[in-house]
């Protein structure tokens, strides 16, 4: 993971790479060099040289302010380059979520989705941003100060070396232990922030219903889950210090009993002893947290995991090789034998036969689960069928390009989408490259423009996160301004009035009259009322086609459609 990691993300940017080695090796040089410094200093007191009066502070203010400057400069620089591959893996996780299979993205609760881009970055770009300015200047640091002790004194150098590996197996330990730890609770972070979504996008409910105590219950479920894991990251990562100050102090010990020995036979200066303990001073620091950020590159490994899951995800729908754009026709739709079923087995449609015809209006009702939002979702290839056709003019869809196949249909569905930037804007995503001129005039004929006009800024107005500054109706109207500016020759309409009020229904059924002129319209609808006129109707039961025929067809079989209107209305 590591090794792909730096491949794919960090080697594209040696130069900056390099940049930060030479400023992390001048920085790690200043600091060994302490060791020597030192060593000199106390050479100089036991020899009363009159340097040491003022030499050796000018030598001092020099070094530090070499490894300040230098340190500074590093990090920076190490920063620039973990922010900047920070926001490429960003970038490259929501293009790949964003073009992600339709299937896929409503498998993960939103929260969770979220939390890919809070928490798992975050966490990714601290311990980055860390082992970009750490790992390297400590690296540097611990191999320059143990270049100063085999200089002082090999043998109390090899005694140091000896002691200190014992650290590194229990280390390695734990390590292992905070991935798999890690990686449960980077999951359960995705839970919890869902949990929240769904709880605060739900308030109306909650507070209707008087669910707060019941989800103030959740939440301490959820919470506790989430501190328990915490604990044991926390508690994983505070084993590392004990073991490394342990070993550390034994490494002294044994130093400080060695050298005194070697001092008491001459076989060693009090100056080589000084710099030697400089050398350690300078080097236990740097091994601390060289050390636990071994543990923290394991909890790193773990959130690279789950986002190049992410990133190494295959598609279901995906565009043959040779696949050509749809030729431009009139819009006849026909599923030939279509059967589909998702991915945990559950089988939506069986063997299905509809045709709806171009320039004409085409209705699929049933009850719900019957397969009838399936059904919809395959023209614009949300899905693909698991066995049969779906043909446009003719042409089999899988085989044509996703792009074009999309192009040829417009959608408009009870759960308007609008995005939280201006009205023209959301009407434009119809057709991006469109004209105010076009859009204004997209707007009168799905009767919103008087209404558009009347608001502060008009056509330049915010709608508000989800539209929330409109009303339903008018909601409802941008979308269907949104799909005459698309101008595709196949409409969908998905339970379209099916949330609106009498009013509204009257107006945005108006604007639809108009939209529906000249296109193959599929309509899905619980209202039995709005599919009366239609051209065919097709009545859907457990995923197969039981009915098909007009309104006064079906009523004269008195079968389920009948029943379903019977159920509503008196017929």
């Amino acid at each position: 993971m590591i090794r792909r990691f730096w491949q794919d993300r960090i080697s594209p940017r040696w130069r900056l790479v390099l940049l930060a080695i030479i400023l992390s090796a001048i920085t790690a040089a200043a600091a060994s060099s302490y060791a020597f410094m030192i060593r000199w200093a106390v050479g100089l007191l036991e020899q009363q040289d009159a340097r040491v009066i003022w030499l050796a502070p000018i030598v001092i203010i020099a070094i530090t302010a070499v490894r300040g400057i230098s340190l500074f400069l590093q990090t920076v620089q190490t920063n620039r380059l973990a922010l900047k591959i920070m926001q490429d893996l960003q970038e490259i996780l929501f293009a790949r979520l964003v073009r992600a299979d339709y299937a896929r993205l409503i498998a993960e609760p939103v929260g969770s989705i979220v939390s890919r881009f809070t928490n798992d970055i975050t966490i990714l770009r601290d311990l980055l941003v860390r082992a970009a300015n750490n790992l390297l200047r400590d690296t540097l640091t611990i191999v320059g100060a143990i270049t100063a002790m085999f200089v002082f004194d090999w043998m109390l150098a090899i005694l140091v070396l000896v002691v200190y590996p014992i650290a590194a197996l229990p280390v390695i330990r734990i390590g292992n232990r905070l991935r798999k730890t890690s990686g449960e609770a980077q999951a359960q972070m995705g839970e919890v922030t869902s949990f929240l979504e769904e709880s605060f996008s739900g308030a109306r409910m909650v507070k209707t219903y008087q669910l707060e105590e019941h989800e103030i219950a959740r939440s301490r479920f959820a919470f506790l889950q989430r501190f328990r894991l915490a604990l044991s990251i926390a508690a994983s990562k505070a084993r590392v210090d004990p073991i490394l100050e342990v070993v550390g102090g034994a490494a002294f010990a044994g130093v400080l009993a060695f050298a005194g020995w070697r001092i008491s036979q001459g076989a060693a200066s009090i100056a080589d002893f000084t710099g030697f303990i400089a050398a350690i001073a300078v080097m236990a620091p740097a091994v601390r947290a060289v050390g636990t950020l071994g543990a923290a590159i394991q909890e790193g490994i773990a959130v690279l995991q789950r986002i190049y899951d992410v990133i190494d995800e295959t598609d279901d729908v995906t565009e043959d090789k040779k696949a050509q754009p749809l030729r431009p026709g009139p819009g006849r739709v026909a599923f030939e034998a279509v059967s589909f079923a998702y991915g945990d087995g559950e089988t939506a449609l069986r063997s299905v036969d509809i045709v709806a015809e171009a320039g004409k209006t085409t209705a699929i009702v049933g009850a719900s689960g019957s397969g009838k939002t399936t059904l919809l979702n395959l023209i614009p290839r949300l899905y693909d069928p698991t066995a049969g056709r779906l043909l446009i003019d003719g042409q089999d869809v899988c085989k044509a390009t996703v792009a074009s196949v999309r192009k040829a249909s417009a959608l408009v569905s009870q759960d308007v989408v609008l995005f939280d930037d201006t009205i023209a804007a959301n009407i434009a995503f119809g057709q991006m490259e469109a004209s105010r001129d076009a859009i204004e005039a997209a707007a009168r004929a799905a009767d919103a423009h008087d209404f558009i006009s009347a608001l502060p800024g008009g056509y330049d107005a915010p709608v508000g996160p989800r539209g929330s500054q409109l009303s339903g109706g008018q909601r409802q109207r941008i979308a269907i301004a949104r799909a005459i500016l698309a101008d595709a020759p196949v409409l969908l309409l998905d339970e379209a009035t099916s949330a609106l009020d009498a009013e509204a229904e009257a107006r945005v059924q108006e604007a639809l009259k108009k939209l529906s002129e000249g296109r193959t319209t599929i309509v899905i609808a619980h209202r039995l009322a709005t599919v009366r006129d239609a051209d065919r109707i097709y009545v859907m039961d457990e995923g197969r086609v039981a009915e098909t025929g007009r309104h006064d067809e079906l009523l004269s079989k008195d079968g389920i459609y009948a029943r379903l209107c019977r159920l509503q209305f008196a017929v």
